[in-house]
């Protein structure tokens, strides 16, 4: 064909997990190749991002730019293979720092779970006055218990309006008794015995 158009597909070494990278590249010779650069462009990939991509391109630019007047398809060729090794390796990397991420994103959570949020002036302050805030609160609530209570709290006179029964109670008690009040007489056998002193005979006794 003219002019000449061809394609070459790289494939990059196996990764750690035998993961590949490729690449198609497509190549068409100019009329003054090679002291002018060959038209090249990426046909198909596999696993390369976007940036990949790009990087590679560029890679591309640079190259034919550098070996310009010398034949460059082998050059152009094998710069794209080390940059797909370069990209396994950088996925393994990628794969390593994400793991150590999760990790310590991890650790800092388990970490906060156990420490919890590390107290400052200003988180200190905004808790004192919700905590002062909820204490005013219980201290209204409880203090209108307490004076709803004592509302409701009947007086004697109440208590004596409401139970007619409360009148002769007293009376019922002793009744209930039978009016038997025992007395230890023995106790006042020796009165007689004391020197009782009357007040008045006292010369200091002041009636006032």
């Amino acid at each position: 064909e003219k002019p000449t158009t061809f394609t070459i597909t790289v494939t990059s070494e196996a990764g750690e997990n035998d993961e590949t990278v490729q690449t198609t590249l497509k190549f068409t010779y100019r009329e003054k190749y090679p002291d002018e650069t060959p038209l090249y462009e990426i046909v198909s990939q596999e696993n390369l991002d976007d940036n990949d991509v790009m990087d590679i391109i560029k890679l591309l630019e640079q190259q034919a730019e550098e070996n310009l007047g010398m034949v460059m398809i082998f050059t152009l060729v094998s710069a794209v293979q080390e940059k797909l090794n370069e990209i396994v390796d950088q996925i393994k990397t990628r794969r390593e720092e994400e793991k150590k991420q999760k990790e310590r994103e991890a650790e800092e959570e388990e970490k906060q779970r156990f420490h919890g949020t590390p107290v400052t002036i200003e988180n200190f302050l905004n808790w004192k006055a919700k905590f002062d805030a909820e204490l005013l609160e219980i201290k209204r609530k409880k203090m209108k218990e307490e004076e709803q209570a004592g509302k409701n709290k009947l007086s004697g006179k109440q208590l004596f309006e409401m139970d007619h029964n409360l009148d002769t109670s007293d009376i019922q008690f002793l009744e209930e008794a039978g009016n038997n009040v025992e007395v230890d007489e023995s106790l006042f056998q020796e009165m007689d015995d004391l020197e009782l002193e009357d007040e008045e005979d006292d010369p200091d006794y002041n009636p006032v």
